[in-house]
């Protein structure tokens, strides 16, 4: 039986007893008083028990839950750091990328200027040359001019008449003057 029915019961047993006038004493049935207590005695132990197995339980569970706490906290602290690991390791690899970025603009930047540089060199070198031979076919064709005022040139009809190995004769050299007053 529950502990609390067989108090309430005692306490009923009381309550129905007779009051002694001018006093505080109540007369009861003793039988029926001693059986509620024999009962009480036998049901004590059986409430101890589940209140014993109910503690122990209620430890049990809060060990397990401690234990499944102290689990999730260490999962997420695991998580923490692989993220803090990962964070660290995109950053690094950010960096670097960003490195190399910078470090291929400014290689191409100096490629760039390089080539450039050169075009820029060999264009002049170029107009310098074109220059020169410029200099040399106008002086050429100046002196080609200057001889064919002083001899008289052929008729066409004498060109054609002259045999072919006359036409096709290695030209004679000719003495040209460059600005730097170097002869050809």
């Amino acid at each position: 039986m529950d502990i609390q029915h067989l108090v309430d019961r005692l306490e009923d047993l009381i309550d129905e007893g007779r009051h002694m006038p001018f006093s505080k004493f109540t007369m009861i049935d003793e039988e029926r008083a001693l059986e509620i207590i024999d009962q009480m005695r036998i049901s004590i132990p059986e409430e101890i028990e589940k209140a014993a197995r109910v503690l122990a339980q209620r430890d049990r569970i809060l060990a397990q839950a401690n234990e499944e706490a102290a689990r999730l906290i260490q999962i997420a602290r695991e998580r923490g750091d692989q993220i803090i690991d990962r964070e660290a390791t995109v950053q690094a690899a950010s960096s670097r990328a960003a490195n190399i970025v910078e470090g291929a603009k400014m290689e191409a930047e100096d490629i760039m200027a390089g080539a450039d540089t050169y075009v820029l060199d060999s264009l002049n070198d170029l107009d310098q040359k074109l220059s020169k031979l410029l200099t040399i076919v106008r002086n050429g064709i100046n002196e080609v001019n200057q001889k064919a005022s002083e001899h008289p040139q052929p008729s066409k009809a004498q060109v054609i008449t002259q045999p072919a190995q006359n036409r096709l004769a290695a030209p004679q050299p000719v003495e040209v003057k460059t600005d730097s007053g170097d002869r050809r």
